[in-house]
């Protein structure tokens, strides 16, 4: 591992680029070396390519507010030259999106994705740190097929499981059967502010285009194992799930129903969750939250207001536990959609990739 890795953030202007911006600009290990978006940016100022589209908290960083916009489709070979590996968010078709990640793995940059177009492509790993860090180990065999020495692809999942899913996973020594979850989903997650979609106001939407398959099919990837030079998905549990879109400016709510084949206790749940670490938490990675699953007993509780910026945006927050006449147990998770369900959830991917030496 060195001491500093140069980065690029390719959909820089986009509001997950943005949230890259926040939390790549002071990192203790990366540096933002190149900006990249459509061909409408390139060649301006970042501060002037993004404008008024700039949707965070915080104001655009000096760092990065003169730095000249690279175009993200003609420059690769120049970026790939320029940097260590690239961050992607970028607002295209899918089969554009897959072309383009390629491209740059073959120019030998690695990619750190935050786009759906590879999330199922069979060597591609899909990882959330704490719960399948093993899977960077499809690696090799994608550098393989591409023809790469360094050159990869790696996603992170679609920010609709975020909340759900980390909660799940320590329960899975139980034999989770079923899943049901319903999700509450922030408007952020489609790139908005109340300003650019004042209809969302006083509002909910019972839609969002290819989310419920996302949320019922990628669980099963991240429960897969590696066989041979691909990732096989898990069988089971067997999920269903609602997406909706709410009238929340940041933060994905899920209403979680649970069954066993061997039924914990409430106790023994609650234990799980408390007790629950994985891999970011061991290597001390500088954005793993220390406590990864926070359990509320207030009965109003976890509250996207309250609770979405827990431990920096990166934890997940779990209530409401209790039987169901249905299910064994509900419950209800929140998480961050665009730290820990996007930019957060790919930089914790990035670092976990850079201790296990992938990005050397």
């Amino acid at each position: 591992m060195k001491d500093n890795y140069k980065v690029g953030i390719i959909g820089a202007t986009g509001m997950v680029g943005q949230r890259f911006i926040t939390l790549l600009h002071d990192h203790p290990w990366y540096d933002i070396t190149v900006l990249a978006a459509s061909a409408r940016s390139a060649g301006k100022k970042y501060k002037d390519a993004v404008g008024a589209k700039w949707a965070m908290d915080e104001d655009i960083p000096e760092k990065v507010a003169d730095m000249v916009v690279m175009n993200a489709s003609e420059d690769i070979e120049k970026i790939a030259s320029m940097v260590d590996f690239v961050f992607c968010a970028v607002d295209m078709k899918k089969d554009e999106i897959k072309a383009l990640e390629e491209a740059y793995a073959k120019a030998e940059c690695p990619v750190i994705s935050n786009n759906s177009a590879n999330r199922h492509t069979p060597d591609v790993p899909m990882i959330i740190p704490e719960i399948n860090d093993d899977h960077a180990e499809i690696i090799n065999a994608q550098r393989k097929r591409l023809g790469t020495k360094r050159g990869f692809i790696a996603v992170k999942s679609n920010c609709s499981l975020q909340s759900y899913v980390p909660a799940i996973h320590p329960l899975m020594k139980y034999g989770v059967t079923k899943v049901l979850a319903t999700t509450y989903q922030a408007i952020s997650g489609a790139g908005k502010t109340f300003e650019t979609w004042p209809e969302m106001l006083d509002n909910i939407i019972p839609f969002i285009g290819g989310k419920k398959k996302k949320s019922e099919i990628e669980p099963l990837k991240i429960w897969g194992k590696i066989e041979g030079d691909k990732i096989v998905d898990a069988d089971s549990p067997s999920i269903t799930t609602q997406c909706i879109r709410v009238p929340v400016s940041n933060g994905h709510t899920a209403a979680v129903f649970v069954s066993f084949e061997n039924k914990p206790s409430i106790d023994e749940i609650k234990k799980a969750w408390a007790d629950f670490s994985g891999a970011p938490q061991k290597l001390g990675l500088p954005h793993a939250p220390k406590q990864f699953i926070h359990y509320f007993e207030e009965d109003d509780r976890p509250q996207a207001k309250l609770d979405r910026m827990l431990e920096g945006g990166m934890a997940v927050s779990v209530g409401r536990l209790r039987p169901d006449t249905q299910y064994d147990y509900k419950f209800v998770c929140l998480s961050h959609n665009t730290l820990r369900g996007a930019a957060g959830g790919a930089v914790l991917m990035a670092e976990l990739l850079t201790a296990k030496g992938y990005l050397d």
